[in-house]
C-alpha cells in the first residue's frame, strides 16, 4: 500500500531473483480493507518517495491504480465472500471485512496481470494464509506464492509503515512483542507446555501499561487453526498488540516436535 520501506523493497528484490522475471510492483491503498475508525483517511501515501526508494530495486512496471479503476461499481459494491470463518478470526475480529477487501484487491491484481510468481512478506501471516488458499481455490495453483521473510529493525521490530506513527516511547517498547514470540518459543523447545508459555506471555504483555494487547496465539501454520498441547509440527506463534494508538502485529514460526 506504499510508504515503502525496506521491507518491500525486499520483494521486489526477492521477486528480481525468479529466473527471466519482469516484475509489476502495484501500490494501491485498498478503502475496503479499512474499518470504521480505522486510519484509512491517514494512512500515509507517499508516492513521489516511493518513487525515489524504487530506484534501489527498479521494478519493471510500477501499477498504481485509482479507487474507480479497482472498484469500478463502486466500493459499497458488494464483495465476493472468500476469507470464511477464517475472516472473523484474529485480525479478521478486531478488523471486520479486512480481508474480504484485501482478498478482492489481490485477486483483481492477479486477474490483470496474470502473474507466474507473487511476493508477500511474511509479516502479515492471516493475510499469506488467505491468499495462499484463494489462489488453491480459484486460480487452481497456478501462482507460485513466494514468502519473504520478515524484514526487522536492529532491535527486532518488524519494519511496518505504521512505525513512524509510534511515539517515541511506544517505539521503545514495540520490540518487546517480537522478544515475547521468541521467549515462548525458547519455552516450548524446552519442554515447556504451549498452553503454559503462552498463559505467562500473555500476562506479561498485557500488564503493559504502553500497549493494550489484542491476542496472543499459537496456531498450526497449515490450517491456521489454534493447536493443544499434543501438538508437532510446523507452528506458528502471533500477536497483535496497539501500542500508543498504532496496531501492530507480528509473528514467528517454529517447529514442535515431539517429547523425548
Amino acid at each position: 500500500m506504499g510508504a515503502l520501506h525496506e521491507g518491500h523493497l525486499s520483494l521486489v528484490a526477492q521477486a528480481r531473483e525468479v529466473e527471466n522475471s519482469f516484475v509489476v510492483l502495484s501500490i494501491f491503498v485498498n478503502p475496503t480493507q479499512f474499518g470504521k475508525g480505522e486510519d484509512f483517511d491517514k494512512y500515509p501515501r507517499t508516492l513521489v518517495s516511493d518513487l525515489v526508494a524504487l530506484q534501489e530495486v527498479k521494478p519493471d512496471v510500477l501499477f498504481a491504480p485509482s479507487v474507480h479503476e479497482v472498484y469500478a461499481n463502486g466500493i459499497d459494491d458488494p464483495l465476493k465472500p472468500r476469507a470464511g470463518a477464517l475472516g472473523s478470526v484474529f485480525e479478521g475480529a478486531s478488523r471486520p471485512g479486512h480481508f474480504e477487501g484485501m482478498l478482492h484487491v489481490v485477486s483483481w491484481f492477479f486477474e490483470l496481470v496474470k502473474p507466474r510468481v507473487a511476493v508477500f512478506g511474511a509479516k502479515d501471516a492471516q493475510q499469506l494464509f488467505l491468499i495462499k488458499r484463494m489462489v488453491h481455490r480459484e486460480f487452481a495453483d497456478s501462482i507460485e506464492i513466494i514468502e519473504a521473510e520478515t524484514v526487522r529493525e536492529e532491535d527486532l521490530l518488524a519494519k511496518s509503515s505504521r512505525n513512524r506513527f509510534l511515539s517515541p516511547e511506544g517505539r521503545a517498547y514495540a520490540p518487546e512483542l517480537f522478544r515475547a514470540l521468541l521467549t515462548v518459543q525458547e519455552q516450548i523447545t524446552d519442554g515447556v507446555k504451549p498452553s503454559v508459555a503462552l498463559a505467562e506471555a500473555r500476562t506479561a504483555l498485557e500488564g503493559q501499561p504502553l500497549a493494550k494487547l489484542d491476542y496472543l496465539a499459537l496456531v498450526d501454520k497449515r490450517t491456521f487453526a489454534p493447536i493443544d498441547d499434543d501438538f508437532t509440527g510446523e507452528a506458528q506463534l502471533l500477536v497483535a498488540s496497539v501500542v500508543t494508538g498504532v496496531r501492530l502485529i507480528d509473528n514467528l514460526t517454529f517447529y514442535i516436535q515431539e517429547p523425548a
